[in-house]
C-alpha cells in the first residue's frame, strides 16, 4: 500500500495545493491514487476528492482511535497506487501540548513516510533549521523529503537545497515558485467548496502547470513504495436486514455538501435506499421516505434560492409534523429553522424549529465536541456518548424559547447554554457533525427511527 503523508508546519503552509498537484501528477503518469485527510474536514476532503476522482476518507484519531484510523486506511486504501494523506495543521501540533492525535501521531500509527512543505517565504538556512527541528524532536516520524513552497526564484531555491540537505540529509523533493494570490479558491470557512466553483477545470490547468516539472513525482513515488506493510483487518459482516426496504432521502446540492462517505455508506450497506434530493430545485419531499439526513454545508450561500422554494421547505415542514425521522447536522440545523440572518438580510426557511439562526464574522463552534445523551428521543438511547466536532459560524439568537435539547455538551459549544441535539418530535437538530465509524450508533440510530416510522405504514416499508 505505497503511501505518504502530505505534512506542514503550521496551517496554510501549502499542504492542499501540493496534495492536489500530487494526485493529479500521478494520474497523468498513469499511476492510480487514494486520497485521505487528516481530521474532521469536509472542504479539503470534497477538493480531494475532486483531484482523485473518487471519494476522500477523513482519519481522525481523536473520533476513531488509532486502531479505527489504521482499519479505515487499509479498508479504503488502494493496494499498488500511490495513496496520498495530507495532514492538518503543524506536523506536531494535536489536541494538547504532547501533540496528543496530531499529523505525526497519525502517520507513525500507519507505518507512513512523511513530507514537509516548507512555506520558504522570506527564510533560508533557517528553513533548515526548522526542518532538524522536526526530525529530533520524535525520531519515531519517519520524514523522507521536503517541498518548497512559495520560493522567490532560482538563486532562493539553490541556497533552501543546500542547507536543507547539507544539514538535515534528506531530500528536497520539489520547489513550487512564489505566486502573489492563493489559486485556491477561499471564503469564510477556508477554501469554497468544488460544487461552489464554477472555475474548476481552468483550476485544474492552473494546478498542473504549476506543478509540473517542479515536483520529482519518480522520487515521490518511490518513497511512498517503501512504507512497510499493513495488516489487513477482517470486514466486518454488514447485517443487511437492518435497513432492508426502508428508503432515506438525504439533502445532496451546492448548499448541503458536508457529508462523509462513511455515513452514507453505513446506511447503505444495510441495505437502504438512499435518494439525494436537492433543496434548491426540489419542489417537495418523496412522499414514501422513512426518514431524511440533512448534512451540513452553506445554505447562507443560498439563502435567497432556498428562501423562495416555498414548496419544499413546505414539504419539510408537513413531513416533520407527520413524525418523519429528521436527523440534521449545522447547516440541516439552519434549514429547519424559522429563518437565517445573514449580511443584514434574512431568509426565511421550513420554520420546524421555533427559532431563528444568524451568521457572524467569526466561528461561533469550532472544534472537537463530546456529548452525553441524556434525554428520550428518536435517534440514540440515553446515556450515549457521541464523540464529534463543529465548526459553524451561526448561532441561535437569543431572546426565543429554546426547544428540549436531548444532549449535555461535555466538550464544545452545541446549541449553546451547555447544550445540543435540539428535539421536535422526531427531529434531531444539532451542531455536532458524527462519522459513522467513530460512532457505530449514528447509523443504528437513523435505521432504527427509519423502521419504527415505517411500521407505523406511514413510510416506504410495506411489510
Amino acid at each position: 500500500m505505497p503511501r505518504l503523508v502530505i505534512a506542514g508546519l503550521s496551517g496554510g503552509a501549502g499542504k492542499t495545493l501540493v496534495s492536489l498537484g500530487l494526485l493529479m501528477s500521478a494520474q497523468r503518469r498513469g499511476v492510480r491514487v487514494g486520497a485521505f485527510k487528516k481530521g474532521p474536514d469536509y472542504i479539503d476532503a470534497a477538493w480531494l476528492s475532486w483531484a482523485a476522482g473518487s471519494p476522500a476518507h477523513n482519519l481522525d484519531s481523536f473520533l476513531m482511535g488509532l486502531d479505527g484510523v489504521v482499519a479505515s486506511f487499509t479498508l479504503n486504501c488502494l493496494p499498488g497506487a500511490l495513496n496520498v494523506i495530507e495532514g492538518n495543521r503543524g506536523l506536531y501540533d494535536g489536541f494538547d501540548a504532547r501533540g496528543t492525535h496530531s499529523t505525526a501521531e497519525l502517520a507513525k500509527a500507519l507505518g507512513a513516510p512523511v513530507v514537509l512543505v516548507l512555506d520558504a517565504t522570506k527564510v533560508t538556512r533557517t528553513a533548515a533549521a526548522m526542518v532538524l527541528g522536526c526530525q529530533r524532536l520524535d525520531p519515531g516520524v519517519k520524514m523522507v523529503g521536503v517541498i518548497l513552497n512559495q520560493v522567490s526564484g532560482p538563486r532562493h531555491e539553490k541556497v533552501l537545497r543546500e542547507a536543507i540537505e547539507t544539514t538535515c540529509e534528506i531530500p528536497v523533493l520539489g520547489a513550487i515558485p512564489r505566486i502573489s494570490n492563493t489559486i485556491l479558491p477561499e471564503r469564510h470557512l477556508g477554501l469554497v467548496v468544488p460544487e461552489d466553483y464554477p472555475g474548476r477545470e481552468a483550476l485544474r490547468a492552473t494546478l498542473e502547470e504549476l506543478v509540473e516539472g517542479r515536483l520529482e513525482f519518480e522520487k515521490i513515488w518511490s518513497l511512498s513504495c517503501e512504507a512497510p506493510n499493513l495488516e489487513l483487518p477482517a470486514k466486518p459482516r454488514p447485517g443487511l436486514s437492518d435497513g432492508m426496504g426502508l428508503k432515506i432521502g438525504y439533502l445532496r446540492d451546492s448548499a448541503f455538501t458536508f457529508y462523509y462517505p462513511e455515513n452514507l455508506d453505513a446506511l447503505s450497506v444495510a441495505g437502504a435506499e438512499l435518494v439525494p434530493i436537492s433543496a434548491l430545485s426540489a419542489t417537495s419531499l418523496p412522499e414514501d421516505l422513512d426518514a431524511l439526513y440533512m448534512g451540513g454545508g452553506f445554505p447562507e450561500m443560498h439563502g435567497e434560492v432556498l428562501a423562495a422554494n416555498t414548496t419544499f421547505l413546505a414539504s419539510v415542514r408537513r413531513a416533520a409534523e407527520r413524525g418523519l425521522p429528521i436527523y440534521a447536522e449545522c447547516g440541516g440545523l439552519m434549514l429547519l429553522a424559522r429563518a437565517i440572518l445573514w449580511q443584514g438580510r434574512r431568509y426565511s426557511m421550513a420554520g420546524v424549529l421555533p427559532l431563528e439562526v444568524e451568521v457572524s464574522a467569526s466561528p461561533q463552534g469550532h472544534g472537537y465536541t463530546e456529548l452525553c445523551v441524556d434525554t428520550e428521543n428518536a435517534f440514540f438511547p440515553v446515556g450515549s456518548i457521541l464523540r464529534g466536532h463543529e465548526f459553524h459560524y451561526s448561532g441561535i439568537l437569543p431572546g426565543t424559547e429554546l426547544p428540549r435539547a436531548a444532549c449535555g455538551v461535555r466538550r464544545g459549544v452545541g446549541c449553546g447554554g451547555g447544550r445540543d441535539g435540539m428535539v421536535v418530535g422526531n427531529v434531531w437538530a444539532s451542531y455536532t457533525h458524527l462519522h459513522a465509524l467513530a460512532t457505530p450508533e449514528w447509523a443504528a440510530g437513523v435505521l432504527h427511527a427509519a423502521r419504527s416510522f415505517a411500521l407505523r405504514g406511514v413510510g416506504a416499508l410495506r411489510s
